[in-house]
């Protein structure tokens, strides 16, 4: 199962294991429960702590582990490798005593919960937002005894997938309830059980002192933002729903100059490292509502918390565009998806179309193919405006349609469901239904600026209008990123944005 140089890695990991484990193989007669057995066999082997042993889960194949003595609270529902292999080496690590990097309040917090909590994850191995569902939660059950948590391989346990009709991973339910869909951080979930940790924590925001450069928005341009205005000295603070942005939600990245291919998670992973290496303080889970000018500038959260600064430096990012048909919002996360890396899985050897003939949309039809039944792509335009290379790779493709001129007008569902979409063709203006099981939109971003629209100038886009120092209409107020009226939308340009946006924020304090 693990390569010479994997089995070296992990073998260094597993030293920081101060108290015995246990994995416990709850197996069958499939290959994939010979995987398990397999692994199981060559993580025990690597450390005198670990030993190996035959489980009793209902979901077989599946692998658990436990403090020695203990009954198991972290369970594996399949093999998990890809993604989740990170989530596993973590579970070892937490299970044999390795202290966790969380913040060591939220860790108390998560001690103190009241109650008992089954939680269930249902992923798939090629989606990069399921690990840190799984990690939280795998963390929270470490610290809790009245919690469990069991990651399901929506791939291999397709019975259940298809019984609770998930189309979307990551899918947690609760005691046998649903819970959440999609990237949640362990913050996020610990405050959805515990209610009254929300007014906590705005109580304890409004108390901040004034930053001098507060950045809003946690992605490539706010990192880079927070960096080099912390780096001048000055008291800098970060607020944002998540760290890292849309990037978390990026697969491949191959055009990050001088880093020949990384993915999304880890160049996030590797921001937030580089921020924290500085007296930057990191605010996540707040969302920003209001921008005001008074003595100070004041940035108003949804929690009801204000913070104050004497620059401020908008980063929100941008987020995907929505068909606005009708059915799209019914059908969410029940068909109707985003992120084909991390849903395509769920819909193995079915039907399915992607929205959108740009680079986005042909990568993930592409993609797509090797695991669905067929794809049609269906584009607005008369041409494709992907790059050649991939719409030739797309084209070559037996199982790839791709229908030109072609305008969505609706998602189609049996109540739980997606069935297939209606379109109609531009040409004729003749109304067409195709019959598939998900419709992946791929068409493109709109920015994250509705809540600015009576605070500065944004464009006909909606996007924050900037001069070449990043300077918005308010002033004290600079904008970076994929939000404002840069052109061309990516990591590397953002990053370079930021940076303008700090130094310009700190030019205009030592003139003012």
């Amino acid at each position: 199962m693990l390569d010479a140089n994997l089995k070296q890695q992990l073998d260094a990991y597993l030293q920081n294991i101060v108290t015995p484990i246990e994995l416990l193989v709850s197996s069958d007669d499939s290959p994939k429960a010979k995987e398990i057995e397999e692994l199981a066999g060559e993580i025990a082997s690597l450390n005198d702590k670990i030993s190996n042993t035959t489980g009793d889960n209902r979901r077989t194949p599946s692998l658990a582990i436990a403090k020695a003595g203990e009954a198991p609270r972290v369970h594996f529902a399949g093999v998990p490798m890809g993604h989740e292999f990170t989530s596993l080496v973590l579970a070892l690590l937490q299970a044999g005593g390795h202290p966790s990097k969380a913040d060591a309040e939220l860790q108390e917090q998560i001690r103190n919960l009241p109650g008992k909590y089954d939680f269930e994850t249902y992923i798939s191995l090629s989606c990069q937002n399921c690990p840190d569902v799984v990690q939280a939660l795998n963390l929270m059950a470490t610290l809790n005894p009245n919690i469990t948590h069991t990651m399901i391989d929506g791939a291999l346990f397709q019975q259940e997938v298809d019984e609770r009709q998930i189309m979307a991973v990551p899918s947690v339910y609760m005691n046998g309830e649903h819970f959440g869909q999609g990237r949640m951080t362990l913050e996020e979930i610990v405050n959805k059980l515990d209610t009254g940790a929300a007014e906590k924590k705005a109580a304890a925001l409004n108390e901040k002192e004034p930053y001098e450069v507060l950045v809003v928005g946690g992605g490539p341009a706010g990192a880079s933002a927070a960096i080099y205005a912390a780096r001048k000295g000055i008291r800098t603070g970060v607020v944002a729903e998540r760290f890292g942005g849309q990037v978390m939600d990026t697969v491949g990245i191959e055009n990050f100059i001088s880093v020949p291919y990384t993915e999304g998670p880890k160049l996030v992973a590797s921001l937030e490292q580089h921020v924290k290496e500085y007296e930057v303080d990191v605010i996540t889970e707040q969302a920003a509502t209001k921008l005001k000018k008074g003595e100070l500038l004041e940035v108003e959260l949804a929690s009801g918390a204000t913070l104050k600064s004497r620059s401020v430096i908008l980063a929100t990012g941008a987020r995907w565009r929505e068909m606005n048909v009708p059915g799209e919002q019914e059908y969410r996360g029940k068909g109707v998806a985003y992120c084909p890396h991390c849903d395509g899985p769920l819909f193995k050897g079915k039907s399915v179309a992607v929205i959108g003939g740009g680079n986005s949309g042909i990568e993930a039809a592409i993609d797509l193919a090797g695991i669905v039944k067929d794809v049609t792509v269906l584009e607005f335009a008369d041409t494709l405006r992907a790059d050649d290379v991939l719409v030739k790779k797309a084209e070559s493709l037996p199982n790839i349609t791709i229908i030109k001129q072609a305008m969505t007008t609706e998602v189609l569902g049996d109540d739980n469901k997606v069935v297939g979409l209606k379109y109609k063709d531009r040409n004729t203006d003749e109304t067409h239904v195709l019959d598939v099981a998900g419709i992946f939109v791929q068409i493109g971003l709109i920015p994250n600026s509705e809540w600015l629209k009576d605070s500065l100038e944004l464009s006909e886009r909606g996007e924050i209008v900037i001069d070449s120092h990043g300077a918005t209409s308010m002033p004290g107020v600079f904008a970076a990123g994929d939000v404002t009226t840069t052109p061309y939308k990516q990591i590397v340009i953002s990053m370079g944005s930021g940076a303008t946006a700090a130094l310009g924020a700190f030019d205009y304090m030592i003139r003012n």
